[in-house]
């Protein structure tokens, strides 16, 4: 897995390290933004865009 920068959001991170396309981290923002409340990686797990593992080991790495 590609390290984190502090300051690095989730959909960076996973469109960095190739685990999602920046097409699907902006169907995730649009859904927020459309009234979807929950976090970003709560939004691509349901939609199946993520394993639930890789949010699990970005939440890991950043210390969260």
């Amino acid at each position: 897995m590609e390290k984190i920068n502090s300051d690095e959001k989730i959909g960076e991170w996973l469109v960095r390290a190739g685990v999602m396309s920046e097409e699907s981290v902006k169907l995730v923002l649009n859904e927020q933004q459309d009234g979807n409340e929950s976090l970003f990686g709560i939004v691509a797990m349901e939609r199946g865009l993520i394993d639930p593992e890789i949010l699990l080991a970005f939440a890991e790495m950043k210390g969260l």
